[in-house]
């Protein structure tokens, strides 16, 4: 018995296609285990200047050891660590850009009222999902409705008068 050739190319083609990455497009979590992002390494140690200089310890507070992502990344940067608000937790350079973005008044919980209705209209639109033959983007189908145009949104600007920025020029289809 003789497998025709188109049949072995479909199979072919189909076995490669599945080995495509999406990325962080993946909506569901990939296993039960922990989350890597959780995970802090701890500063290496090092020998004071002067342990007389050190301070005093406090039980349950914060060591030089202790990671502190916020600071570290604005040194990094080039920023100053020390001119983040610990209590705001926003560089005293931009309290006015708060301020003025807060004006109209701040949600309190804002992102688990997002997360649990993203979580709904999700459960919603599941059926896109029920059969895959070949690997998907969810992201792209569920929110493909909701997206916008950027060269639609550009041009419209244009029309009006408003100067933009030169775009990249648009994919063909």
């Amino acid at each position: 018995m003789r497998i025709p050739f188109g049949v072995i190319v479909l199979a072919g083609a189909l076995a490669v296609s599945g080995c495509a990455q999406k990325g962080l497009r993946v909506l569901q979590k990939p296993g039960s285990g922990p989350d890597e992002f959780l995970i802090l390494p701890s500063k290496p140690l090092s020998t004071p200047d002067s342990y007389a200089a050190l301070p005093a310890p406090t039980p349950g507070g914060s060591n030089l050891t202790d990671p502190n992502p916020s600071a570290d990344a604005v040194a990094a940067l080039g920023g100053k660590p020390g001119a983040i608000v610990p209590a705001a937790g926003v560089p005293s350079g931009d309290a006015a850009l708060v301020t003025a973005s807060s004006r109209y008044g701040v949600e309190q919980g804002v992102r688990e009222t997002l997360a649990s209705e993203d979580a709904k209209f999700r459960h919603r639109n599941r059926h896109l999902g029920r059969i895959k033959i070949v690997p998907v983007d969810r992201y792209e189908q569920l929110y493909r409705k909701h997206s916008i145009d950027p060269f639609a949104v550009s041009e419209q600007f244009r029309k009006a008068g408003a100067s933009t920025p030169s775009s990249p020029p648009e994919e063909e289809s």
